[in-house]
């Protein structure tokens, strides 16, 4: 569904159209407005709406705006007309009749309809596309292609393509001055970390369409990784949303879970270019190879005020992580909604210890039960502080941040995500946030 509104009136009716704008303003302020140049500059001298001009009536301003119809950009056509006192140059209304008809487009010629149209979007559900082409390995332009087919019938979908320029936490900031009803991210791990970031505390369900190497949020969240895009969809128009915990390290947003050491260093092996051949197979291959390399590491942990010392080969901080996510797995199960981080503390002395203790930690994932060995720590917190001798990078939901030291505090309830029930209980209280 397209996301702009047309606004036209002919002279005679042009007071009239400024008047309808600023009774509506808070419903029309959620949608791209377009408008000929004159009409344009009365109604944004007159209300101070947002509105993109066109080309100037006399110029063909009307057939511009058939245009705009007719490549789909267009959701209504607002054109008050005056039969009684119509000038030459005034617009074209049987042109723009006949295009909205022919593209099944809603068009209003007096304040009776142009309410009725108004009305009907007042209870439509708006959304936000935050998508990001420069992630996976998929072709960017045919799974947007994808995502419009499925989404625009349902809702009134706005799309913001990332760029070096426009970032993903500006674009969510737009959106959100545009009182989206819901924020989707499509791309990697990194796209829905920084719109999380932004959607912190705000209560605007957050819609996740995983397109990168790994998507280790969504697989955490339970959205379906047979056929990604089609299954993310569909989970979004269900409507389902679940409240859960997110974390702040250092400066950032954590919604997945930051390594040092071993996990750091992992990620780092795992380049674009390995990622772009191999997929999700780059890390295990990097993980393999950085098992003979990994060292021991000092490392201070503060939590609660109390402070402790020990060596280290990899440290994982998770606020939520799938099974896939080995190393965050060593206390059973990550638990999004508990107010709590889970960390997990490494030390083996060899390589044959650390793929032991990797392998107690899959079993941990499979039976849910907490892996017990001498060479494994495992607590939950609220907050800790870390620092190692010497310093180690630090991998956050996927990226490279710098080295320690870091400081992670949980943050409880931070982030509405439109997600499947993890049970037949959230079954019955998850609030549908469509319906």
């Amino acid at each position: 569904m397209a996301d702009t509104i047309a606004l036209l009136a002919y002279d005679s009716k042009k007071d009239n159209l400024v008047e309808f704008v600023k009774k509506n303003k808070v419903v029309l302020s959620r949608y791209k407005l377009i408008a000929t140049e004159n009409t344009a500059e009365y109604i944004l001298q007159e209300t101070d709406i947002e509105i993109n001009p066109l080309l100037a009536g006399s110029l063909g301003g009307d057939a511009h705006i058939a245009v705009e119809v007719i490549t789909g950009n267009v959701i209504a056509v607002i054109c008050l007309v005056d039969y009684l006192f119509s000038q030459s140059y005034e617009p074209d209304i049987k042109l723009l009749l006949r295009i909205c008809q022919v593209h099944n487009v809603p068009i209003a010629i007096n304040i009776a309809t142009a309410e009725a149209i108004i009305n009907s979007f007042i209870q439509a559900t708006v959304a936000h596309l935050i998508f990001n082409p420069v992630c996976g390995q998929g072709n960017a332009q045919q799974e947007l292609s994808l995502i419009k087919s499925l989404l625009e019938p349902y809702l009134h979908l706005h799309i913001h393509q990332t760029t070096v320029e426009k970032t993903a936490e500006e674009l969510t900031k737009i959106a959100i001055a545009k009182q989206a009803d819901l924020i989707i991210a499509s791309g990697g791990d990194g796209t829905v970390s920084a719109v999380a970031g932004v959607l912190l505390n705000t209560g605007i369900p957050l819609g996740i369409i995983p397109r990168g190497t790994v998507n280790a949020f969504s697989m955490a969240l339970g959205i379906p990784s047979i056929t990604p895009i089609r299954s993310a969809c569909d989970v979004i128009l269900a409507g389902k949303t679940r409240i859960i915990d997110v974390a702040r390290c250092n400066e950032y947003t954590m919604i997945l879970l930051a390594g040092v050491g071993y996990e750091a260093e992992t990620v780092e092996r795992a380049d674009r270019e390995a990622k772009n051949r191999w997929g999700v197979l780059a890390y295990m291959m990097a993980g393999w190879q950085q098992l003979n390399e990994q060292e021991l590491f000092d490392t201070e942990i503060e939590i609660d005020g109390v402070t402790k010392t020990f060596q280290a080969g990899a440290i994982t901080i998770a606020n939520a992580a799938p099974p896939t996510s080995v190393l965050a797995q060593g206390l059973g199960e990550v638990i999004m909604n508990d107010g709590l981080l889970e960390v997990m503390i490494i030390t083996p002395n060899n390589r044959l210890q650390a793929v032991n203790a990797v392998v107690r930690m899959f079993g941990s994932a499979i039976f849910k039960t907490p892996a017990q060995h001498e060479d494994t720590i495992g607590l939950r917190t609220k907050r800790i502080k870390l620092s190692t001798h010497p310093p180690q990078k630090v991998v956050l939901d996927g990226e490279i941040i710098g080295t320690t030291p870091v400081e992670v505090e949980c943050i409880p309830g931070g982030l509405t995500v439109l997600a499947p029930p993890t049970n037949e209980t959230e079954e019955k209280s998850t609030r549908s946030f469509l319906s």
